[in-house]
């Protein structure tokens, strides 16, 4: 017989809330996504090292709005989100076509698709705290390179 694990209120909350972040990252508004985390709330984005770690409300913005301007139909699928503590894992599929220069890679029209996991770590009053995302970089330059 298997075991189901039943989601408690804090659990579902969390989870809305990273549905929520994805929903505006869909709708490329970056207001609705940093306004669900704390003024000082943190991210990394881990494939860059100590120089992808920063505010969320400000680095954070900054990498999402230079990621829209350079691929205008940017867009995501959640693939799954999992509840342990404080923090909810969700494995995100993030695609788009680049249009402008991207940190270095001129835009050769290419098309990217690349698995994200975002780990999001949550307060009691479930505001995001932390925000860790990571993904293949070498895989990423690679599909915009067209290696």
């Amino acid at each position: 017989m298997e075991t189901i694990k039943k989601e408690n209120l804090t659990e579902l909350t969390r989870k809305g809330t990273c549905i929520e972040f994805f929903s505006a990252y869909q709708d490329l508004d970056t207001e609705r996504m940093i306004n669900l985390a704390t003024t000082d709330a943190t991210v990394w984005f881990k494939p860059l090292g100590e120089d992808g770690k920063g505010l969320f409300r400000e680095f954070g913005k900054t990498v999402w709005s230079l990621l829209i301007d350079c691929f205008p139909d940017l867009d995501n699928t959640v693939d799954s989100t999992v509840s342990e503590g404080d923090a909810v894992e969700c494995k995100v599929a993030i695609f788009g076509t680049q249009e402008k220069e991207f940190l270095g890679l001129p835009s050769k029209g290419l098309r990217f698709e690349s698995d994200h996991i975002f780990i999001f770590r949550f307060n009691e009053s479930d505001q995001i705290v932390d925000l860790t995302i990571n993904w293949d970089h070498a895989s990423f330059v690679k599909q915009l390179s067209g290696d």
